[in-house]
């Protein structure tokens, strides 16, 4: 179970620390599996734990939290608003990776961005990096708010509760496993599209915000 989609994100950490050591920007990961419990889910969510550790007892599941689940969500959650308090509009990138097949049926899709459309600026955003992957990598298929929906249970989802749209944008990126178990050239080409299309995307944020 470890060894499956059900276990871990293969290539989520790598790609997350190639789009952070790209930007010089601060990068969290845990490799605490979700059989134990979801990072990106909330206290209550019926996810949280898995059939593996929702049955433990209270006290075992609080020190799995208090062990696991905080000392990541705090970091990340205190990072983001230390740089909101002085000023800086966030970017919040969340790399994931997701199975090619679920439950006997092929996903179609190869890269996808997940936000909430509600929220101008993650939609903007979203829309100029897959405008700016397509261009360079024609041959994928890429979308939006697939497999998942963006405005699902999530830390970003959390974070959009406490930031407003111009203050915090997050960005789930989600990248089909076909390419990591592959892996050589087109993961390493992948990635590097990946983080230069993000330049490119926030350079015509940049752009397009000087011009109103």
């Amino acid at each position: 179970m470890l060894e499956s989609h059900r276990g871990w994100d293969p290539g989520a950490i790598e790609l997350g620390r190639q789009l952070a050591q790209a930007y010089g920007a601060p990068f969290f990961a845990s490799t605490t599996t979700r059989l134990l419990i979801d990072l990106n889910r909330s206290i209550g969510n019926q996810q949280l734990f898995s059939e593996l550790t929702r049955g433990l007892a209270r006290e075992l599941r609080l020190a799995i939290v208090a062990s696991h689940y905080r000392p990541y969500r705090d970091a990340v959650e205190g990072e983001i608003a230390r740089l909101v308090s002085a000023g800086v509009h966030v970017v919040h990138v969340a790399s994931h990776s997701f199975t090619p097949v679920m439950k006997g049926v092929a996903r179609r899709a190869d890269v996808a961005w997940l936000y909430d459309p509600r929220r101008a600026r993650e939609r903007d955003l979203s829309r100029r990096w897959r405008t700016a992957l397509a261009k360079r990598c024609p041959d994928l298929l890429l979308r939006r708010n697939v497999p998942y929906r963006g405005r699902s249970d999530g830390l970003a989802a959390l974070l959009r509760t406490r930031f407003a749209d111009a203050d915090y944008a997050g960005i789930e990126l989600e990248v089909n496993q076909r390419f990591v178990a592959h892996a050589g050239a087109p993961w390493d080409t992948l990635r590097r599209h990946l983080v230069h299309s993000l330049a490119e995307a926030l350079q015509a944020e940049a752009v397009h915000d000087a011009s109103r």
